[in-house]
């Protein structure tokens, strides 16, 4: 039987796990209402940058620890490739499609991560379960997208949908190989120098591509947007999920992974006036199936 200190902390476990799974949800809105106002690669540069500076001076000033030289570069591409490509390509999409379509495709994540697994590592063999899930995963997609056809072909639409799918891809990528290569790397300290030095990279492409706003003429909407997303989607809601990795098994934790495209939709709706149809809310239950059959199958394989 357990004890009641244990039973309270399986409680506060659980909280953190809805907590993350909304909070995440609503990071979407605030990643839109930030394009609004500033260039999209220099909104994810500055969160990144404050972002990653706060883990980089916690680790640096508090626990004493700072990159060796092998640790750099690896901290280097894996910042590119997670942080300045998925993540910058993640708020590039909304520029040009609807926020919580852009979270339905950062939905399938999981799904590029089975596929991954097999082409590139071997890790994974395709059961009959998996191809069913990720035929409906992608085939969800394709019903989300039904009555938006018309914008794909005559709008930059179409460049939203690229751009989030690039995410996707280059996010499970990062995912498989920050796992293969950060056994001897505190994998905060080297998620808080990701962050940071990515930050310095997405606000020099933003600088060189003429797509930049001097830091001073930054609208308050702009700063409220990238404090909501380092206060809220960095801080606590990075926090709680810690918290509940450490106290649940893995498998529970990861069901915000279903909840936050569902958030990020609902709230798009609400808040955002973006349209809610039928065909987006059977096409994001579908794509979730899809999701939740093909991550079944892949923990059963690697478990």
């Amino acid at each position: 039987m357990k004890s009641t200190a244990e039973q309270s902390d399986r409680s506060k476990a659980l909280f953190a796990v809805a907590l993350v799974s909304i909070l995440w949800g609503t990071t979407w809105i605030a990643s839109k209402v930030g394009v609004k106002y500033l260039p999209a690669l220099q909104l994810s540069g500055l969160r990144h940058l404050i972002g990653g500076g706060i883990y980089v001076a916690f680790f640096t000033f508090y626990k004493r620890m700072v990159p060796k030289r092998h640790q750099f570069w690896r901290i280097i591409w894996m910042s590119i490739l997670m942080f300045v490509i998925s993540n910058g390509f993640s708020v590039l999409s909304i520029v040009y499609m609807p926020s919580g379509l852009g979270a339905v495709i950062g939905a399938i994540s999981p799904i590029w991560v089975v596929i991954f697994s097999f082409l590139l590592f071997k890790k994974v063999k395709f059961k009959p379960l998996t191809i069913i899930g990720i035929t409906l995963g992608f085939l969800g997609v394709l019903v989300t997208f039904f009555e938006f056809v018309e914008h794909i072909l005559y709008t930059n639409f179409s460049l939203g949908i690229l751009y989030g799918v690039i995410s996707s891809m280059t996010w499970a990528l990062a995912t498989l190989l920050t796992v293969k290569q950060s056994k001897d790397m505190d994998p905060y300290f080297s998620l808080g120098w990701q962050m940071f030095m990515s930050g310095i990279i997405l606000n020099t492409i933003s600088y060189v591509s003429g797509n930049f706003i001097p830091y001073t003429q930054v609208p308050s909407e702009a700063w409220l947007s990238i404090g909501y997303l380092i206060l809220v989607g960095s801080v606590i809601a990075f926090g709680a999920y810690i918290y509940a990795l450490k106290r649940l098994p893995a498998t529970q934790v990861s069901i915000h992974s279903y909840i936050n495209p569902i958030v990020a939709v609902l709230l798009g709706d609400l808040l955002m006036n973006e349209e809610l149809t039928i065909y987006i809310v059977i096409g994001t239950l579908v794509t979730l199936i899809g999701v939740y059959l093909v991550n079944n199958s892949f923990k059963k394989q690697v478990n």
